[in-house]
């Protein structure tokens, strides 16, 4: 495939400008067709420490060039079965083709299988696994049909819908995102770590695969050295809160990261979801974390610093009026260039709103 800048940078990289329609010769004029949001799952995968799985993705790749992601990809039919088509109840909502296939695309990149047998994870050689990954990828061999195969069942119910994203109108390549979370089990006990080791599918999509606390993550964004994109690194932020780095102590250990997660499930599971006082009079608030849908938009371009200011509220041209949204209360400030987006921070609105009034205010002394 070729290279090409990744879309967001394309969208993002200015203000968003009127384009020139065509002329017809009735003098009637027509508007470009928005892209129909193709429907992908990916996982926010939690090691047994809590620490998150996150993929660099080769430069050539179509979405998200050269940045780091989290496991997932496009629905297949072939694999996934039923796809809703577009402008039905559930496009836009989870289930079972979203959930079979983000653990389907997170065992084709990673190797890792979210699947059970006797009630614990399934336990196989990466050599099996290997050879499995390049025969589902291929189109070979159904993703439930192999896991028939060694009698396995896919752990559908052990995903954890975490928000929903879908690509702001202006690209040519638009995405409806479900994304989940997993956590595998602390306990070792009949849990083999193997199983855990995530390995390259070989450059196909990505060039390494890691596990680490989000806050590493977050850091080497600030230091330049890795690509993280609005969505990533807004749920990464998110999870800092919970999730705070392993502990020296091996017997505290179980105890320290499921005293983690059980605040996270709770906070997942929480309503309203704002800390502020003008978030929770938001309607998003009243949105769980299950239930949201995010479309970034343009709000502006600070006077400071000439960050573009997303916002997330608004859940995209798709589902208009149907009372569905994201999160009023934080923005994304970014900036966008040639090599991908930097400067990534995530921030309260009315902070953001309150800054930028100032600086109105100051220059208008001048």
């Amino acid at each position: 495939m070729a290279s090409k800048p990744p879309t967001w940078t394309r969208l993002y990289s200015s203000p968003a400008s009127p384009q020139k329609e065509p002329e017809k010769d009735s003098g009637a004029t027509t508007k470009k067709p928005i892209p129909e949001p193709r429907p992908s799952s990916s996982i926010v995968l939690l090691s047994p420490t809590n620490e998150v799985l996150l993929l660099h993705r080769v430069k050539t790749s179509t979405s998200f060039a050269s940045a780091h992601v989290f496991p997932g990809g496009n629905l297949d039919a072939f694999h996934d079965g039923d796809i809703p088509a577009p402008g039905t109840k559930d496009r836009h909502v989870d289930g079972p083709a979203y959930r079979l296939g983000a653990i389907r695309e997170c065992f084709e990149e990673t190797g890792i299988l979210l699947a059970t047998k006797d009630g614990r994870l399934v336990d196989l050689s990466q050599q099996e696994r290997d050879e499995a990954r390049k025969r589902i990828h291929g189109s070979q061999i159904k993703f439930a049909d192999w896991l028939k195969s060694i009698d396995a069942e896919a752990d559908l119910d052990g995903l954890i819908p975490f928000t929903r994203w879908v690509t702001p109108v202006g690209v040519p390549k638009r995405f409806t995102t479900q994304m989940y979370l997993y956590l595998i089990p602390i306990s070792r006990t009949g849990v083999p770590s193997e199983m855990h080791v995530p390995t390259p599918d070989g450059g196909v999509e990505h060039t390494e695969a890691l596990f680490a606390p989000p806050q590493t993550f977050l850091s080497r964004v600030a230091a330049n050295e890795i690509i993280l994109f609005p969505p990533q690194y807004y749920i990464l932020s998110l999870l800092t809160r919970f999730l705070k780095g392993p502990t020296a102590s091996v017997e505290e250990g179980p105890i320290y990261y499921t005293k983690q997660r059980r605040e996270l499930l709770k906070f997942v599971k929480a309503v309203p979801t704002a800390d502020t006082d003008k978030g929770r009079q938001h309607a998003t608030a009243r949105i769980p974390w299950a239930d949201k849908v995010m479309s970034p938009h343009n709000l502006f371009i600070r006077k400071s610093d000439k960050r573009v200011v997303l916002g997330l509220d608004k859940p995209g041209p798709e589902l208009k009026d149907s009372g569905r949204g994201g999160d009023w209360e934080r923005v994304v400030l970014v900036s966008f260039g040639k090599a991908g987006p930097s400067r990534v921070e995530v921030r309260l609105r009315e902070d953001v709103l309150r800054e930028e009034r100032e600086v109105a205010a100051e220059r208008s002394k001048l």
